[in-house]
Parts: structure tokens; C-alpha cells; sequence
């Protein structure tokens, strides 16, 4: 279960982020080197006959010199889309490229989607019996009941890779992982609690085989479809379905419910009605993840029955049952130990290590993302979705699984060494933002979008207020910017906050606060109020000082330089601060943290060790440990020059001060950065490559920030402004609208700011 029911946009919206950028979610990088005519020729003719006939006489090394072994096709055809049906297989593809998408991002697992025009099981079967040699596993993915059973069955018979239909499986999965929890925190048992399932769709028939394959007995589980209870006799049941049938006198959802321990609901909204719930045993535990509304809200569970545990597939309630927090890493352990199948040992194993992960001391970044709920107990009996021991825990136990249950064709020899490869797979920040998005939607704030006429930065307002994180605060003429809003497809623009300077009863407050500040700096108070009155930076600012907005965000229109001179005639740095920009550069396992990129020129010595200090804070906020590294053309005096002085003059600094993270300078960037160039100085400080640069002037900072960001090809926040009394973020006058969402997000959250 994967709904995001919380999260509002238009339709609008949802196809401009589709389209924006380049068509789709996904794309191909090559791997390796394709600058030269030589490595042209290694990649294909003739180069390529090595490994071709390599493969001929040894097919596992296929696993070696290509893709296979970390490639899974997501495959569909378009006849159970999400909760819209069959709408055929082209229709399919947004989700399956998201489903793409992932995987890479969970789980470093590459796939490609296909979406195959047919309804014959057995079309679908051998068209995907064919692909085999191409993937390491299939992932198949909204194929409607019972044709999805069929096909599955028959792929893992025929193929020696993976196979999953994540939507019975992964489900199933997570949903158990919580039961165990739930039973663990009520005193149960599997092997004696009794069940009610309603539904018998391809998720509610997975879920039912995995309970009773991890203990729960099959006399004791009722399953219940559209027609009422699933009894031994019923007819009209296919086998699917008879298969779960046992013999009771009960007839209805209602008559089940009495005296039931557990409730699995993957059916519809409403099925279930507080008067039921209050039949059900003492502590009564209630899954109920249909889609997009459950089958009884946990507000309405709670009133009939205030000792229940409850579970839906929505984010806007603890306890999400989402499939995220399988499938990726199920995946990821069963192509790394080149699995055979994915067999009930390997999902009981994952099973039980969620609900394990639940139980442990939660991080930090999950803490935060979950507010007040974050220990295990009632409200926490799954863990969130980008808690980043997913990783490493799931995987690790799903590859063990395999080893232990035969189906494993290369065993792990070294599971530390293991837990550490899958750790270094994925880049911390990733994880990290997701937990400022959360944390920033439990303690929402009120942005000031200071240019609401510019099309990217109302895109983004919008996105900041139908994504949850609190109150757009738009700056500009009224009727233009209710046009606009209009025009990107939003039903209501009057349900907006728009602050026209030119009309707003708060220009006397703004006036008197300005002019008392900046009257004795050459200001008359004629020329405050024309600053206030036609200035978007100054009112907006004033918006923010006042205390109508927690945070501000501009740029769009103007350059940095004439942007912070205006938001500087009426903030102030921080108190003991120095205000800088810090470009974040963020690559698929590493980030580089970049300062000073933004404001001051040519920074002293001290300048530079405060500069350091708060970037390394930054770096640690967004999950990493810091390892600075004072930049120059020179390293370690060779060669030597007159700038040098300021940057050693910094690390003598940090010497006495004893900050709490790795230093080190000064270092020219392959000495910073190159492990081969790091072992030429054992003396060096730094235990490993470096992941905050501090630049040694603006000049050099900026021109590489805007080099890296044009040149090589990774994603890139910033500038983020930090140092300011008040979050105020300058961005680039080239951002599109994600990147403005992400400054006013980590301004909102007090990371950049």
C-alpha cells in the first residue's frame, strides 16, 4: 500500500511535473567511459567479443560483465492500474516508471519498465519467460486477479531469477511485519489469534498465505469477500479463493467480526463500522488498507474502542502500510546472493526484520519525521519508510534467507562487509531530505514567495502549500497573481495569502519599522516608503521581520548580489554570524557541501574557520559526517604562495577551538578528494575523502559551484543562504520550480537559514 492521500495537487501539476525537464522519470547513463574512440571499442566492436564469448562458454559470468545482476524489469499490463482499473498497458507506464524509479532510489537497484498490450496470462507468461536472459529479477506490478497468480506461479517454475507481484507480496510483507509487532505488544500469539479477512483480491489472498505461513492457523482465519464469508461449500468460489475456505456458520462480515483478535481489510471504504469493532476481542488489532480510504478510520476505531492498534495504507495516519519498505531491499538481497527465487523463507525473513527495525531506537531523522510518535508502541509498529537501516537490516536478511533455504547461487562469505557495501550504496542526503519534508509537514510554516508573478515561484508556492508544509505568504499585484494562479489549473486562487505592496494596510507598520532603522544611514522617510511601496525584496522582508512570515524566498528575478543588498536593508545577520552560501552537490552515493559560493569576497582566517564550522553542521544535519577540507591551489606549501597565510592561519584556529569534526588544509581538490592523491600524505588528517570544500575566496567558490552544477551532470542545492536572522534564501535565477520547493522546505525547517 503506497496511497499519499494527504498530498493535494492539481492535474495540472501532476502532468507538468511529468513533462518538465524531459519526458518521464527515467533515463540511461552509461556506466562507463565514452570519450575516446578506445573506449568506444572496448564498449562494442571489437571489443565486446571478450565478454561475449566469456558468456558463451560460462553463462555466470553474465553476472559479471554486464548489467544483469543488478537489473530488474518492472513489467505490467495495465489491467489493475493503482485503484483505476484497467486502463490498458500504455496507461500503465507512469506508474511503472515510478516503480522504477524506486527501486534506484531505496535500493540502487536499476530496472527498466515494460508494459506488454495483452490480457493473456499466457502471452504474458512467455513473452516474459523470453526476457530472462536480459534481468537479474521480475517485478511485476498491476496485473488484476486471477490472472496474476497464474502468471507468477508459471514464471517461477520456468525462470531460475526472482519473481514477485509486489502487489500481493509486498503488502503482504509489510502488513505482517506489523501483526508481529501488534501481537508482540498485546501479549498474542499467531498460533492462536483468530482472523478476519475482507477482501480476496491478489493482496488479501498473499497476506492470508504469509500469516499462515509464519504460524497462524488456517482454521482460525475467515476470509470475507463482496459476497460474504468464504465458506467450505460456497459456491461460485474459484480455487483461488476456496483454497482459504473453512468450515464455519458464519455468514457475513458482521457475524466474523465477534470475538475476532485481527482484522486484514483490503477491500472498501466503509466496510467496517465501529458497531463490528466493538465486538472484537480485548486490544483488538485492525489493518485496514483499502485504497485510497480504509475500511474504518483509525479516529473511528479509536472512539468505538480506544485499546485497538490500527493500520491503513495512508501516510496521514501512523502505522502507513507501504510497500516502499519491502520490495526495493527484498530485491536488492536476493540479486546480491543471484537468488533463484524469492520463496516464503526469504519474505518471512523480511517480514521479520521490519518488525524487528520497528522495535530498535529510532534515528535521529526518523524521530524528527514522525513528531511526537516515534518509539515503538501503538502508534509505531512499522517503521517509517526512510528510516535508513532499511538498507542494510532488510537485505542483509533476505540474502541470508536465501543462503539458508538453497536458493542462493552466490553465498555472502563477510556480512559485515556486506552491511557496509549496502550502506555505502546509497547517499545519506536522500535520506535526510525526506525527513526535513516530513518534519517541515508536522511543524508547517509560512513562507514568503517574494516574486508570486514569476510563473516557477508560484509553481512552487503551490507545491508548498498542496504538499502540507504550511502557508504560501505570495508577494505581488493581486489580479495578476490570482490570473496566474488560474492559469496553472488551481480551483480555488482566492484561498491564497497575497500581500500587494502597493494596497496592504501593512505599509504604515512597514514605514515606521524602516525608517527607525534605517534613518540615520542617509535614508529620508519618503524614500522608505517608496522602498516599501515598490520594492519586493524590502516588503517582503518586512513581512518576515514583522513576524506575517517565518522564512522568505527570492531570487528569481534578480541577481544574488542586488537581491541581498535589498533583504540586508532590513535583516541583519544572526548574532556572532557571518552570512555565506553554501552549495550542496549531490552525487548517487556522495555529497560535497561547497562554501563560501555566495557572499564574502575574500574571507580572513577567521571568516574561513566560522564558515567551516557551520557548513560541517549543515553537512551533519543532512546525515553526514564531516570531513573538511581549505581549498587551494597548493598543497601542503607546494607550491607556495602569497594566499596561503589566511587558509592556514583558519586551521590554526580550528586547532584551538577542537571542533568536533575531521579538518584539514591546505589541500588542492585532488588532494582533498582523491584517494589514490590522499595516500601521498599519510600525515594528512582526513580518514577519507572530503565532503565539505571550504573555497578560499568568492571568486574561485562561485565560478566552481556554477562549473559543477553546468558540467558535471549531478543534482545541486543551492545557493542556501545561511547565517541570516531570519531563513532568507536567495536562488538561482535559473532554478526551476523543485528547486525553489527545496530552499523554501529547508528554510522552513531551519537548515538553511
Amino acid at each position: 500500500m503506497t496511497d499519499e492521500s494527504n498530498v493535494r495537487f492539481t492535474e495540472r501539476e501532476a502532468l507538468f511535473y511529468h513533462n518538465t525537464i524531459r519526458p518521464g522519470k527515467i533515463e540511461i547513463i552509461a556506466s562507463k567511459p565514452m570519450a575516446t574512440q578506445r573506449d568506444l571499442s572496448l564498449a562494442y566492436s571489437p571489443g565486446v567479443a571478450v565478454p561475449v564469448r566469456a558468456i558463451a562458454e560460462d553463462p555466470a559470468t553474465a553476472y559479471d560483465y554486464t548489467a544483469k545482476g543488478n537489473l530488474v524489469a518492472v513489467i505490467s499490463n495495465g489491467t489493475a492500474i493503482l485503484g483505476l482499473g484497467n486502463l490498458g498497458a500504455l496507461a500503465s507506464k507512469p506508474v511503472m516508471e515510478g516503480k522504477a524509479v524506486l527501486f534506484k532510489r531505496f535500493a540502487d537497484v536499476d530496472s527498466i519498465d515494460i508494459e506488454l498490450a495483452t490480457e493473456d496470462p499466457q502471452a504474458i507468461i512467455d513473452a516474459v519467460t523470453l526476457m530472462e536472459p536480459s534481468f537479474g529479477g521480475i517485478n511485476l506490478e498491476d496485473i488484476k486477479a486471477p490472472e496474476c497468480f497464474i502468471i507468477e506461479q508459471a514464471l517461477k517454475e520456468r525462470l531460475k531469477i526472482p519473481v514477485m507481484h509486489d502487489d500481493q507480496h509486498g503488502t503482504a510483507i509489510i502488513s505482517a511485519a506489523g501483526l508481529l509487532n501488534a501481537c508482540f505488544l498485546t501479549g498474542r500469539n499467531l498460533a492462536d489469534v483468530k482472523v478476519v479477512v475482507n477482501g480476496a483480491g491478489a493482496a488479501a489472498i498473499a497476506c492470508t498465505a504469509l500469516i499462515k505461513a509464519m504460524g497462524v492457523r488456517h482454521t482460525n482465519v475467515t476470509m470475507c469477500d463482496s459476497k460474504g464469508v468464504i465458506y467450505i461449500g460456497r459456491a461460485g468460489v474459484d480455487q483461488f479463493k476456496s483454497a482459504h475456505a473453512i468450515d464455519t456458520p458464519h455468514r457475513t462480515l458482521e457475524e466474523a467480526m465477534q470475538g475476532a483478535d485481527i482484522f486484514l481489510g483490503l477491500s472498501v471504504q466503509g466496510a467496517v463500522t465501529p458497531e463490528m469493532v466493538k465486538k472484537m476481542a480485548p486490544q483488538p488489532i485492525i489493518f485496514a488498507m483499502a485504497n485510497p480510504d480504509p475500511e474504518i478510520t483509525p479516529p473511528e476505531a479509536k472512539a468505538a474502542r480506544p485499546d485497538c492498534i490500527v493500520a491503513t495504507g495512508r501516510s496521514d495516519y501512523p502505522n502507513q502500510v507501504n510497500n516502499v519498505l519491502g520490495f526495493p531491499f527484498i530485491f536488492r538481497g536476493a540479486l546480491d546472493v543471484r537468488a533463484t527465487a524469492i520463496n516464503e523463507e526469504m519474505k518471512i525473513a523480511a517480514a521479520r526484520a521490519i518488525a524487528e527495525l520497528a522495535r530498535e531506537a529510532v534515528p535521529e531523522e526518523v524521530a524528527a519525521a514522525y513528531g511526537q510518535n516515534h518509539t515503538f508502541g501503538l502508534d509505531y509498529i512499522i517503521p517509517a519508510p526512510f528510516d535508513p537501516r532499511l538498507m542494510e537490516v532488510v537485505s542483509s536478511a533476505v540474502a541470508k534467507a536465501a543462503m539458508d533455504s538453497g536458493v542462493a547461487q552466490k553465498p555472502i562469505e563477510d556480512f559485515d562487509a556486506y552491511r557496509t557495501e549496502l550502506k555505502a550504496r546509497l547517499n545519506p542526503t536522500t535520506s535526510a531530505l525526506t525527513s526535513v519534508y516530513q518534519q517541515v509537514k508536522e511543524n508547517p510554516k509560512r513562507v514568503v514567495f517574494a516574486e508570486a508573478e514569476n510563473e516557477v515561484v508560484l509553481r512552487a508556492a503551490i507545491q508548498y502549500r498542496d504538499f502540507g508544509y504550511g502557508t504560501p505568504v505570495l508577494v505581488g499585484r493581486t489580479q495578476a497573481v490570482h490570473n496566474l494562479l488560474t492559469e496553472l489549473g488551481v480551483g480555488d486562487p482566492d484561498s491564497f495569502e497575497i500581500h500587494n505592496s502597493a494596497v496592504s494596510p501593512l505599509v504604515p507598520e512597514m514605514v515606521k519599522y524602516l525608517y527607525e532603522r534605517l534613518q540615520r544611514r542617509g535614508f529620508l522617510e519618503r524614500d522608505v516608503r517608496r522602498m516599501v511601496n515598490q520594492d519586493r525584496n524590502v516588503f517582503a522582508s518586512l513581512l518576515v521581520a514583522l513576524g506575517h512570515g517565518d522564512a522568505m524566498i527570492s531570487g528569481m528575478t534578480r541577481t544574488f548580489a542586488q537581491t541581498i543588498k535589498e533583504v540586508r536593508q532590513v535583516l541583519d545577520p544572526k548574532a556572532g554570524h557571518l552570512p555565506f552560501g553554501i552549495h550542496m552537490m549531490i552525487a548517487k552515493n556522495y555529497t560535497v557541501f561547497l562554501a563560501d559560493t555566495t557572499v564574502n569576497e575574500r574571507p580572513n582566517a577567521a571568516e574561513l574557520a566560522h564558515i567551516a564550522t557551520e557548513t560541517a553542521a549543515v553537512a551533519r544535519r543532512m546525515g553526514h559526517e564531516p570531513r573538511v577540507a581549505f581549498l587551494s591551489y597548493s598543497t601542503f606549501g607546494n607550491p607556495s604562495g602569497r594566499w596561503l597565510d589566511e587558509i592556514r592561519s583558519a586551521v590554526a584556529i580550528l586547532d584551538e577551538q577542537k571542533p568536533n569534526f575531521e579538518y584539514e588544509g591546505e589541500m588542492a581538490p585532488d588532494a582533498a578528494l582523491n584517494p589514490k592523491v590522499m595516500a601521498s600524505y599519510p600525515f594528512s588528517r582526513l580518514s577519507g575523502p572530503a565532503n565539505v570544500l571550504i573555497m578560499p575566496g568568492l571568486q574561485s567558490a562561485n565560478i566552481s559551484a556554477k562549473l559543477l552544477r553546468e558540467l558535471a551532470g549531478n543534482a545541486v542545492i543551492g545557493p542556501m543562504l545561511i547565517g541570516m536572522e531570519k531563513p532568507v534564501q536567495i536562488a538561482a535565477m535559473t532554478s526551476i520550480a523543485p528547486d525553489i520547493l527545496t530552499l523554501a522546505v529547508l528554510a522552513a525547517a531551519g537548515i538553511a537559514g
